[in-house]
Parts: C-alpha cells; structure tokens; sequence
C-alpha cells in the first residue's frame, strides 16, 4: 500500500514537473495556434521530456496574451497573427487547440502551409467537415503533413493492455463514464457555447464513444436511445452539460455511455445533491457466459462470465487498475440451479509499456507517435541535420488514428446529437463567427 502510494505521487510529480532533456539538431519546431490553457498539460510539458520536440512559437489574437504567454512557458517566438505563423519557415508543426467551431479553417490553413498538425478532440465540428478535411487530396500526397487527432487515452499502454485483455467476438454489453465535477468546466467558456461547437459529448462524450469504438472494434449498428441534461437555464439551451446514449453492435453487443462536465450529487448523505461529483472514470465490459470442459456429474455444467472494468481508462497515467473478473458457476441443467460459485480476479497495470517511462502521461506517448510519423517523412530529414533512421518507421508502440477512424467517430457524435434532439455542432465558416477567442 505505502509503495503503491510513494509511486503515484513519484509519477504525478514528474509527469507535471518533469526534467526538460537537451533538443536534437532535428527536432520538429512546434508552433501553437492559441494562447489555450490546455496546451501546458497536453503539449507543452510532454515536449520537455522530448528531445526532438521544441515548442517554438505562439500566435493568438491578442498579442498582448501571446506575448505573456511565450514569456510564462519559455517559448522564443510570438507571431501576431496565425497567418504569420504558418507562414514562418522555421515552423515544423502546429498544435490546434482552439474552440471547436474554427478547427475546419485552421487545420485546413495549416496542411496547405505545409505544417503538420496535432489536433485537439473533437477533430471538427461534424462529420461532413471531418470528410472534408481528413479526406482533403492534399494528405494523399506522399509527401503530405501529418494530422492527428488528439484522442490521448488511445496512445498510453495501459489502453493496449487493455484491448490485449478482452474478447471482442464474445462481448455482450460495455457500459463508458466520465464525471467531470461541477465548477471545473466554466459557462461562459467555449464548450458551453453552440456556435463555437460546444457541449459536453464534444468536450467529454467524444471519449467515451470513442472507448465503445475501440473496444468493440467496430462502428456501431444503430443508436438506440440518447439524452441529455442541458445547462442552467438563462445559458445556451442548445448545449448539453451531460449526456447519455445507447448503442447496437455488431455480434448482437450493446454499448452505452454517461459523461457529464458539470457532475454534481450522487451521494448517499443527506443535503448533498449540489455538491461536485467525485468518480473515476469507468468502463465495464462484459463477456458472454462460456462453457468450461470437465468432469462433471451429466446433469451439470460449468459456465464462466469474464468482465474487465478499468478503472480511471481516461486518466490511466496518474492512476488506473484493470480487474479481470472470471465468474464460475457449476448448475443443474434441469433448473440451472447454482451447485458452486467462484470468482478469480487478476488485477492488471501498465505505466510503461515496451518503449515508454512510467511517469509519461498519455499525451507524451501520443507525442511520441506524432514525432515517429513526421520524422519518417523525407521532407523533415532534409530541412534539419542529417537523420540515420527517418527514412523508414521507427520504433514505437504502433498505435495510431487514421483519417477515416476520425470521420467515423464525428459520425457517431452527430448521430448521437440527432436521436438526443439537439442540432449538430457547426463551424465558425458557416455561423459566421470568424475570429478565434484564443
């Protein structure tokens, strides 16, 4: 228990105060598109423990904002404009983190500048701009830039092992939550605003479709029911603050999802309704009933039920735990009838993986993906110093999001947004809202 306990706050401390490495002659020069407050957790930081990551320029609208921002994070280069960045030949990559509604026209600019692209979850606002982005001719060119979705969790080895744990063909039911607690996600912020894109199944939900997607290995066959909890009236009423949606797979297999950004109760003690919900992200996954060989009596038969749940799936880097639950019964044929009944339990984790560090958080092991791919490209090795192993893959966990693997999950977002009543997010390009709040 005590080196459980010495080890997370060993990893925390290092994941947010993490030793900065020296930077290769090579390293891909990033420039941000938004003084965002997400960027020093997901990029930012990952890129100290980086030596071919230089977080290299910042642009925002303000150049008051960019400038005390590129002075609070150490970052050399303030542009005044995000035109002026993508135009800067010193910049490799962008990292887009602004608000949903402007990441069509952003991502857009930046692969025709030639920029490759980290890009935050949700990708887009709907899966008609997610088709015409992720299928844009200018990324079939071989030597095309990179772009990524941000869907983090999927990169860390603790998801892998989790996927290496289960039997997608024998799943019968998965159940994915997220609570958010109430006063973390603000109002007035972008996600609570429907012409930039917002609501909770674009900020929070997309993760927990994306976890049935994954787990299943499949898209799903129908959304059978959706719903929601809307934000306090005198807000936008077009804006969900929790969501609930229920989904048909393929194997006759069900999923669902509960995410909520302004989670609040669920207490069993009196007077504590409003109080912000405190949970770990769950997922649980349920196997259909097996039969085991053996020797038994002829009117009996022995059946296992297996059921994974990870606890923390969204999180895993600063705690998680895999509990692979096998439950035995030995019944009557006649009656079913219970004779015997047991459960084994193996509990399961994985900080590291094969080639990681145990304190890298998700975002650094998807950093880590997105440097291997831009360095694979000859483009990049023949801009910087020579570069032995970036003409053909480098090492890694394998793990990456295709183009169509990202149409596919705004594609479920705006089916579930359908079914639920609520309109579809769209982009800044089509409400007319054109200057970034970043």
């Amino acid at each position: 228990m005590m080196f459980g306990l010495a080890s997370f706050i060993r990893r925390s401390y290092q994941a947010i105060y993490p030793r900065e490495v020296p930077k290769q002659d090579h390293a891909i020069r990033f420039g941000l598109l938004g003084a965002t407050d997400i960027a020093p957790w997901t990029l930012i930081t990952p890129a100290k423990t980086h030596s071919e990551v230089i977080i290299a320029a910042v642009a925002a609208r303000d150049r008051k904002k960019a400038a005390a921002y590129a002075k609070k994070y150490k970052i050399p280069i303030v542009h005044s404009s995000f035109e002026e960045l993508l135009s800067d030949p010193a910049i490799d990559a962008v990292y887009i983190a602004l608000p949903n509604a402007y990441h069509l026209e952003w991502a857009t600019k930046a692969i025709e500048a030639g920029k490759h692209v980290l890009l935050e979850i949700p990708s887009v606002a709907n899966a008609e701009e997610a088709a015409t982005l992720f299928r844009n001719p200018i990324l079939s060119q071989p030597d095309s830039a990179v772009l990524l979705e941000a869907m983090h969790f999927r990169f860390h080895p603790a998801w892998q092992k989790l996927l290496s744990s289960i039997d997608r063909e024998n799943i019968v039911e998965v159940h994915s939550t997220q609570h958010v607690p109430r006063g973390i996600v603000p109002l007035y912020g972008s996600a609570c605003k429907y012409h930039l894109a917002g609501g909770c199944l674009m900020a929070l939900g997309t993760y927990n479709l994306a976890s049935l997607r994954q787990v299943f290995g499949a898209e799903p066959i129908e959304c059978l029911a959706a719903s929601c909890n809307h934000v306090p009236p005198g807000n936008d009423q077009e804006i969900d603050r929790a969501f609930y949606s229920s989904w048909k797979f393929p194997n006759n297999a069900f999923g669902s999802i509960e995410a909520d950004f302004m989670a609040d109760g669920g207490y069993s003690w009196p007077l504590t309704e409003e109080l912000p919900t405190i949970a770990l992200p769950k997922l649980t996954i349920k196997h259909r009933e097996a039969i085991v060989e053996g020797d038994l009596p002829s009117d009996q038969e022995h059946v296992v039920t297996k059921i994974v749940t990870m606890w923390n799936w969204s999180l895993t880097y600063f705690y998680h735990r895999i509990d692979i639950e096998n439950k035995h019964v030995v019944r009557t044929k006649s009656d079913g009838r219970s004779v015997k009944e047991w459960t084994e339990t193996e509990y399961v984790k994985d900080y590291a993986g094969d080639t990681g560090v145990d304190s890298w958080s998700s975002y650094r092991f998807q950093l880590e993906a997105f440097v291997a791919k831009v360095l694979e490209k000859p483009q990049h090795s023949q801009s910087r110093s020579p570069l032995p192993d970036a003409s053909g893959p480098r090492p890694g966990s394998g793990v990456w999001i295709e183009g169509e693997d990202s149409i596919n999950q705004m594609n479920m977002i705006d089916t579930a947004y359908i079914k639920a009543g609520l309109p579809i997010r769209t982009s800044s390009l089509k409400n007319g809202e054109r200057k970034p709040t970043n």
